[in-house]
């Protein structure tokens, strides 16, 4: 079967123009002006609408068990609200929580693949490193992994020390695998949290006041220097201050080869959020920082320092203890209130999979913080780059998979939790007006979304096995 998009605003990393796209079967068979169908060609009339690449966020986390419940998407629910908002493929991250990696990949597999409601892929955690996890990570290319995540925080649970993220960035080095940084000063973190319990400071505005701006600078510095040393390239995680992105513009303008990612929360909320009376909603890691911040990591995406704009989406109910209905079933999952009397009980994490594109389309393209051609490459293009999954993602041109968002101009909305499909209880940009918006939103040549009605189904996605990792 074919479909040709016609006569569309085509929106790339690289140009724009009024044009018509030529789906077949799966694929983009074409890409032009004045595209003629067969006699068996479904025509759909774009006119006045835009078209975008689908989505491609490298940086979520379903089903993620932590401080005594768990996220509250998981790989259906979690991907279907990405589809929602114009995010086709999704990467999430792998726990290292069994005796050996290939037995967490198969692990994640069991609870991700008949779920999955877009494409998507996996990053793994390294969080133990020893003799038997360094012969381990080169096999992750046979299981189409080519990329690690390390923390510089957590302390007794996710950090490695210095010298052991030094080794892995070695071996990734020697066989093309990309490890990306939490960059926190978890020896820091550790002190202060213990000093703010002690005095009776329990609020959520605590949790930002005990990761300090300065932790995440230095160990940004920090990161970037043992990259430096292992002759290996490094991608640094949730860029939180606009400082961070300072050393990152520093490193970037020597040659260094280290890449950078900020996310919504980052740009548009700070501290004083947690202190509002919901303040748990804002809580995670690391946290929101001050205006300034969102001004300068704001001012330096259109300067073109930072590659991607991911979520860190790992979402949960802000009162678990009242059940929402999602798809006609009531169900309630413990979140935020678990630490109702103490901030380092409350889940870390945000809902965001579904808001990314919608969010920064409108506030950052329409409000000339950034140019179209910078969105398309920090939401589609760039991340499919560095995770090795261009040109099958994160373009339209022939040969691509058929990921396609069609947008609406000028049909505003007021977004919000009912809008956003996300499976909890709350939305950070409740009541803000999206000005354009998403009509229909095609996987591989399906349309799985069409003027807010769910098309798609739970296990359509498939799992993506990752090329080389691109240094951009």
């Amino acid at each position: 079967m074919k479909t040709l998009l016609k006569s569309g605003r085509i929106i790339t990393a690289e140009e724009e123009f009024i044009g018509d796209v030529l789906i077949e079967g799966e694929k983009i068979r074409a890409v032009g002006t004045n595209i003629q169908p067969d006699a068996d060609t479904v025509v759909v009339d774009v006119s006045n609408k835009f078209l975008t690449p689908g989505g491609v966020d490298v940086h979520t986390h379903f089903d993620l068990p932590m401080a005594g419940t768990v996220s509250s998407d998981d790989h259906y629910s979690g991907l279907k609200a990405a589809a929602f908002g114009g995010t086709t493929t999704v990467f999430d991250f792998i726990s290292q929580d069994r005796l050996s990696l290939k037995e967490c990949v198969d692990s994640w597999h069991a609870k991700a693949d008949e779920k999955a409601a877009v494409d998507f892929s996996c990053h793994m955690n390294i969080t133990t490193f020893n003799d038997q996890v360094a012969h381990e990570i080169p096999e992750l290319r046979k299981m189409g992994i080519n990329s690690v995540k390390v923390f510089t925080a957590y302390n007794g649970r996710l950090r490695l020390q210095d010298g052991e993220i030094f080794k892995v960035l070695r071996i990734a080095r020697n066989n093309q695998i990309l490890v990306m940084v939490h960059a926190e000063n978890g020896d820091v973190i550790d002190i202060l949290v213990d000093e703010a319990l002690k005095t009776g400071h329990r609020k959520p505005e605590w949790h930002a006041l005990t990761r300090p701006a300065e932790g995440s600078v230095e160990n940004v510095f920090r990161t970037i220097s043992l990259a430096q040393q292992a002759q290996a390239p490094v991608y640094i995680v949730h860029m939180n201050t606009a400082e961070e992105v300072r050393i990152l513009k520093e490193a970037r303008a020597k040659g260094l080869s280290v890449m950078g990612e900020t996310c919504p929360q980052y740009l548009y909320f700070t501290i004083d959020d947690l202190r509002k009376p919901d303040g748990a909603k804002w809580i995670c890691s690391p946290p929101m920082r001050t205006h300034a911040d969102n001004v300068g990591i704001q001012e330096m995406m259109g300067q073109g320092i930072l590659q991607v704009f991911a979520t860190d989406h790992c979402p949960f109910f802000y009162n678990g203890t009242y059940p929402i209905l999602y798809e006609g079933e009531e169900i309630a999952i413990p979140g935020k209130e678990l630490g109702m009397d103490d901030f380092t009980k409350i889940p870390n994490g945000l809902p965001g999979v579904g808001d990314r594109m919608l969010v920064l389309w409108n506030y950052g393209v329409r409000k000339q913080v950034i140019t179209p051609q910078q969105f398309i490459a920090l939401t589609c293009t760039n991340p499919a780059k560095i995770f090795g999954l261009y040109p099958q993602k994160g373009t339209l041109m022939p040969g691509a998979d058929a990921d396609i968002v069609v947008w609406d101009q000028d049909n505003p909305i007021q977004y919000g939790v009912k809008y956003s499909q996300h499976r909890t209880d709350y939305n950070l940009y409740e009541g803000w007006e999206m000005q354009d918006t998403i009509q229909k939103v095609y996987l591989r040549g399906k349309l799985i979304v069409e003027n807010g009605n769910w098309l798609g189904a739970r296990g359509q996605g498939k799992f993506l096995n990752c090329g080389d990792p691109e240094i951009i």
